[in-house]
């Protein structure tokens, strides 16, 4: 896999034309980042699940994980498909320094639901882009967002309604939850799954043309 030099930065094109004309590919099986760039007038030529190992290393920074899973998931589209856009991405939910998990049952949701219970937390969201020119970019945007103190009977509410399966940190900001944060700062498309004006920046700076 190629690691990137800098995040926030891109690489040297491979000769200096950007093909705006090339096909968008979205390097993602959720559907919500789908759903925010069509929000926003993009539509992908193609969507193409990444396959990349999304394993916690030992000690590993919560900043440090989304860069590098962003990083994994760009590298195993972008290789069989060079000359096009290529946008990946990850979301993390931090509490500090740990990452809430991507609640897959119904007790893992509980215990999250448990722990971002009156407390602030971090929705970090690392984009990475590489266009048909070879250049690539990367942009990590947070959004800090705030649970009010939830009761017993308001988590199994919410634990009933299933939103919580496959969801980073166990809750959807875009459901039912929403009654869960007094507040947010920063994208709110970010906790979404995508950071849009950010994303947008990045696609317009590689020559992306809709």
């Amino acid at each position: 896999m190629a690691t990137p030099k800098a995040a926030d930065s891109a690489a040297g094109p491979a000769d200096g034309v950007p093909r705006s004309g090339a096909p968008l590919i979205l390097a993602s099986a959720s559907p919500r980042r789908l759903d925010l760039l069509r929000q926003a007038g993009i539509e992908p030529d193609r969507v193409i699940p990444a396959e990349a190992d999304e394993s916690q290393r030992k000690h590993e920074l919560p900043h440090v994980y989304a860069r590098r899973v962003a990083w994994a998931k760009l590298d195993a589209v972008a290789a069989e498909n060079p000359d096009a856009f290529v946008l990946a991405a990850d979301t993390v939910v931090a509490l500090g320094r740990r990452i809430l998990p991507k609640a897959e049952t119904r007790a893992e949701a509980g215990r999250c639901l448990a722990q971002l219970s009156g407390r602030r937390h971090r929705v970090l969201g690392a984009i990475c882009l590489q266009g048909p020119d070879g250049r690539r970019v990367q942009r990590l945007v947070t959004t800090r967002v705030a649970f009010k103190q939830l009761s017993a009977e308001e988590i199994e509410a919410y634990l009933e309604s299933g939103e919580w399966e496959g969801k980073a940190g166990g809750y959807a900001i875009q459901g039912a939850a929403a009654a869960f944060i007094p507040w947010i700062n920063g994208s709110y498309p970010n906790v979404v799954g995508l950071a849009l004006s950010e994303t947008l920046a990045l696609l317009r700076g590689l020559g992306y043309r809709r």
